[in-house]
């Protein structure tokens, strides 16, 4: 019985790193939202002297489609990832931890007008991601063929 309650007790623990899904997503007058004080994010939009929180985007030349399927197929190379939201030049992608299961909610979105690639990557709970969200953006940015 004891045993019982303790796998219980570990579920619930597991299942509460994962958070609520964030409702105020999504591309809001040609920008996604501004990240957190915390440094558990990062941003293309970010103000370009935050360097805690500002990634450049990233240039892209293919057409929309290519560009947005090349996109595509390198999330779908990481394990743990489930796209929530994929729209022309918008993706809502969660990315889930192996051991703890926090979930990080990252966003791609593709400006069209400047040909730009936007990104914002961010924990849903706690403080510090010991840089995870930028190795992240990082990882997927380095070779992606745009």
């Amino acid at each position: 019985m004891k045993l019982q309650t303790t796998i219980a007790s570990l579920a619930l623990f597991l299942v509460s790193c994962t958070g609520s899904r964030p409702t105020n997503l999504g591309i809001k007058e040609g920008k996604l939202i501004t990240c957190p004080e915390t440094p558990n994010c990062i941003s293309s939009f970010s103000d370009t002297k935050d360097t805690e929180h500002f990634r450049s985007p990233v240039t892209y030349k293919k057409p929309l489609p290519e560009a947005f399927a090349a996109l595509k197929k390198k999330i779908n190379d990481y394990e743990r990832t489930n796209i929530i939201k994929e729209d022309g030049n918008y993706l809502y992608v969660e990315f889930t931890s192996l051991i703890m299961r926090y979930v990080d909610d990252v966003e791609f979105y593709f400006d069209e007008k400047n040909k730009l690639l936007h990104f914002r990557s961010a924990s849903r709970l706690g403080k510090s991601d010991l840089g995870v969200n930028r190795k992240r953006i990082e990882r997927i940015l380095t070779g992606l063929d745009l």
